[in-house]
């Protein structure tokens, strides 16, 4: 089966995508012209739509089994690519496992077997050995943010979910840095690599910001003051500095969501939700949100801790200025604190704090239905226009979900709205709506 260029024009018109960049354009034409390929372009660049388009196209649609492999390091992603592919049209059924929720779910959507399996390397591993399904026809696999996974410990893993697979024909292996370790389990001989890496980046600003106290917390403060009202990640490297900051910020009233391994998998989803629809424009991270996340474009980053890695600083900076478009970086330093090599700029800014409360006009409402309950995007903004009384512009972002939606609405209007439209039916399901 193959995908004709009409079917790639219907693709991109139903994910809003006027025409592929280059990076997407040439993986385009290698992926299927080699049996090994590594893609590297920075964070945000549209790496996953540049490996989707051409190994969909190699899926055959008469076979029921799993085709397709995407491994990848974190929950986010899988959930996020997942997405993707669903947006695509595709006709192929895809699925998301990963670590952190009860394997019978996974049971209940490995029922029907997907053409396409999405992954993290524990979970992937354990339905290997499980035999959830026959892994005869999965002739290509793809390691998404692969040096991620090598780098939080998943190389085990990996190294036996490839030699179980044997009979792979085509692997594709994606980062966002140059000059990493490819390891042996990959399998990957004489790689066609597509370089992006020098792209996207010219327009990043690298701005140090000195802080006289140690904690630099009042120096954070005033830094986000001079930004203003724009959308930005403070990066730490631990979830107790998170915390830390997380309370100084709220007792300056400055609106903020957190994001971090150690939080339940559904509130990390839900924290970017607020993120994306504007409820937060601030969210305080650790490296977990450095890449593969499905987050708007963003203004700045601001390393309140130093990142430990060269890798984690090209990666934290690759949230903004991505592609064509402009952004900051700024490097939090205390007067007595030791640079790394790795962040030469000697560009120093003093903030000049504006006076704004850095409050946003967005609250989120959490819907009790989703697409399984045959309800639309169209059926929710109907529901907030008619019983709700919004108007088109006071109607924020919809998100869908197989059994949800999160919708945002001007936080003046909050309550008024709510106490319209809960406790009414969507389609044929009574679905409960509040504030989340």
């Amino acid at each position: 089966m193959s995908t004709s260029i009409k079917n790639q024009e219907e693709i991109l018109e139903k994910l809003g995508i006027t025409q592929l960049n280059p990076m997407q354009e040439q993986a385009l034409l290698t992926i299927p012209a080699y049996p090994n390929t590594i893609l590297l372009s920075p964070t945000g660049t549209g790496k996953t739509l540049a490996f989707l388009l051409p190994v969909i196209d190699l899926l055959n649609a008469d076979l029921n089994e799993v085709q397709l492999l995407i491994i990848v390091p974190s929950r986010e992603l899988a959930i996020q690519i997942e997405q993707v592919i669903r947006d695509m049209g595709t006709g192929f059924k895809a699925n998301a496992v990963y670590g952190g929720r009860p394997i019978s779910k996974d049971k209940i959507e490995l029922a029907h077997i997907p053409s396409i399996l999405i992954g993290t390397p524990g979970r992937i591993l354990d339905h290997l050995d499980r035999k959830s399904f026959s892994i005869d026809d999965i002739k290509t696999i793809v390691l998404d943010e692969f040096d991620k996974s090598l780098e939080i410990g998943f190389e085990r893993e990996m190294g036996d979910i490839m030699d179980i697979l044997r009979n792979v024909k085509k692997r594709v292996l994606t980062s966002a840095t140059q000059n990493i370790r490819i390891p042996d389990f990959a399998r990957i001989k004489n790689p066609k690599v597509i370089d992006y890496t020098a792209t996207g980046i010219k327009e990043l600003a690298i701005k140090k910001v000195s802080a006289p106290e140690k904690d630099k917390l009042k120096t954070l403060v005033e830094l986000l003051r001079h930004i203003g009202n724009q959308p930005g990640i403070i990066f730490c490297n631990f979830k107790d500095t998170i915390n830390y900051v997380s309370e100084y910020l709220s007792s300056h009233e400055i609106e903020h969501g957190l994001f971090y391994g150690g939080m339940e998998q559904q509130e990390r989803e839900r924290a970017l939700i607020k993120f994306r629809n504007g409820t937060h424009q601030i969210i305080i991270a650790t490296d977990l949100a450095a890449r593969g996340l499905d987050i708007p474009e963003l203004k700045y980053i601001i390393h309140y801790q130093l990142p430990l890695k060269a890798e984690e600083f090209t990666h934290r900076n690759g949230r903004t200025a991505r592609m064509n478009a402009t952004g900051t970086a700024y490097v939090l330093q205390w007067n007595k604190e030791t640079v790394p090599d790795f962040i030469t700029t000697e560009e120093v800014l003093v903030p000049v704090p504006k006076n704004t409360t850095l409050k946003t006009e967005w609250a989120t409402v959490f819907i009790s239905g989703g697409r399984k309950d045959k309800i639309s995007k169209g059926d929710i903004a109907g529901l907030f226009f008619k019983q709700g009384e919004l108007e088109k512009n006071e109607l924020g972002i919809i998100e869908l979900k197989q059994d949800c939606a999160f919708v945002a609405v001007p936080k003046k209007r909050l309550y008024e709205v709510i106490e319209k439209t809960n406790n009414t039916r969507l389609k044929k399901k009574k679905v409960r709506i509040y504030e989340l």
